[in-house]
């Protein structure tokens, strides 16, 4: 926001610039990829913070837009960017590879590291700090767990896990696939607990399930057979 003029009143209001009123979208996307069958084309803008559910019938491509956001795959034309930096201009040079982009992602199978405790998944990030993770342990019930392996965990414990990891680096955007699939009471409650943060980062939310849509989300965006049909930009 500009400051006002020297020679204006003290007490005047500044008008923001055009253009300039809050920061950049955290993702603005507009083009389109083809992975296999499927032809994504998206205009989407997630504010900073905002919570966006993604609803569809299977084979929407809801996967494949977070894919897409995560630089796990690259588009076909338009661009991508992420917190105003273009990450993907559809050229080899001006895609940024997915561990350089500040993105949590958390897969529909986890991908968790097995020969790794528990602390040692959710601190894997070079960003998350002893702090964070503690914190994070703290917030999902897991600082009794620190020690154990994933595969020593229950499902939900292992998804609590998941989370609390893709949040370590404090990411920028947040990409969740069905994060609730399957998890205990208390799981989901705590994960839950965790995006409706005020803190929290841009979220996109696949899910399937239209309670969680509605209860959690700021928006709901509908994808069907590549294309937005409700919700965006």
């Amino acid at each position: 926001m500009n400051g006002p003029s020297v020679d204006a009143p003290t007490t005047a209001t500044t008008v923001p610039t055009p253009g300039t009123a809050g920061p950049p979208p955290a993702v603005d996307l507009a083009g389109h990829t083809t992975v296999g069958d499927l032809t994504l084309d998206v205009r989407l803008k997630v504010r900073p913070g905002e919570l966006v559910a993604v609803v569809g019938p299977n084979g929407a491509g809801k996967t494949t837009l977070l894919r897409l956001v995560a630089g796990l795959v690259a588009l076909d034309a338009g661009s991508l960017s992420l917190g105003g930096r273009v990450v993907d201009d559809a050229t080899s040079s001006g895609f940024v590879a997915s561990h350089r982009r500040r993105v949590g992602w958390v897969p529909q199978d986890r991908l968790l590291f097995d020969h790794l405790p528990v602390a040692a998944n959710v601190g894997f990030s070079p960003q998350a700090t002893p702090e964070r993770v503690a914190h994070l342990l703290a917030e999902l019930d897991l600082a009794d767990l620190a020690d154990r392996r994933p595969t020593d965990c229950s499902g939900g414990q292992a998804q609590r896990v998941a989370v609390a990891r893709a949040l370590a680096g404090e990411p920028d955007v947040l990409l969740l696939d069905e994060p609730s699939t399957a998890l205990d009471a208390e799981s989901r409650r705590r994960i839950y607990h965790l995006l409706d943060d005020g803190e929290r980062p841009a979220t996109l939310l696949v899910t399937h399930d239209p309670g969680e849509a509605a209860g959690l989300a700021d928006r709901v965006v509908e994808l069907a057979t590549g294309q937005v049909v409700g919700g965006a930009p």
